[in-house]
């Protein structure tokens, strides 16, 4: 539970420095992700949380088997 907390404080403070350093270019992105239609966020996100989910599995076989 300490590891999830500490990963949702790092992508809040991540999601943070973007907003902070650009904010007109993020109101852009945002802009353009309420046009898109259902499937292509959906699509989208499935894609992400494999990327997560496999990096998380990479870095924590690497660190158990270095």
């Amino acid at each position: 539970m300490r590891d999830f907390l500490t990963a949702l404080c790092l992508a809040l403070a991540l999601e943070g420095v973007a907003y902070a350093l650009f904010p007109g270019a993020m109101q852009r992105m945002i802009a353009a992700v309420l046009a898109m239609p259902h499937a292509h966020l959906r699509l989208f996100g499935v894609v992400a949380a494999a990327a997560g989910v496999t990096g998380v599995w990479l870095v924590r076989a690497a660190i158990v088997r270095p």
